[in-house]
């Protein structure tokens, strides 16, 4: 998995609504807080990303811009941000080529990839890892403590 002080690997993706997002576009306006989870509308990933659409404008006080990311399609992607109203680009990373990119693939083909939040830099460089599989709540807080006031 990366670490802080890593590079982040550049990527386009889909997003809920079809639209192409590029990391290294978004790093242009600030920081990107880039937040895994297995499996859109799962009681944990709901619970996360509530939690990162709850606090969105502090993350916005300090600049940053959240992108979630799964292995959903974008059809999943829609219906997990029209339910929960996030209001932030989820990401549909299908064929898992990111998931692999940042070493959150599991070993076992066909599982989703691990739950995990970076804090990235304009030149790329992770701020913050937070792994946890089991604590959703951490991810927001942690990476939020992780921008600079």
């Amino acid at each position: 998995m990366l670490q802080t002080g890593d590079s982040a690997p550049d990527f386009e993706l889909p997003d809920q609504h079809g639209e192409r997002v590029r990391l290294s576009e978004r790093l242009g306006t600030g920081p990107v807080v880039l937040f895994f989870y297995p499996a859109a509308l799962s009681p944990g990933c709901t619970r996360e990303a509530c939690h990162f659409r709850d606090i969105v404008a502090e993350f916005a006080e300090r600049g940053a811009a959240i992108l979630g990311i799964s292995g959903d399609d974008v059809q999943k992607q829609k219906r997990f941000d029209d339910r929960h109203s996030l209001g932030y680009p989820l990401l549909s990373d299908a064929d898992g080529a990111v998931a692999r990119a940042y070493k959150l693939a599991r070993r076992i083909p066909g599982l989703p990839a691990k739950r995990a939040t970076f804090v990235i830099d304009g030149d790329r460089r992770v701020l913050a890892a937070v792994h946890s599989e089991i604590n959703m709540n951490v991810h927001a807080d942690k990476a939020l403590a992780a921008l600079p006031k």
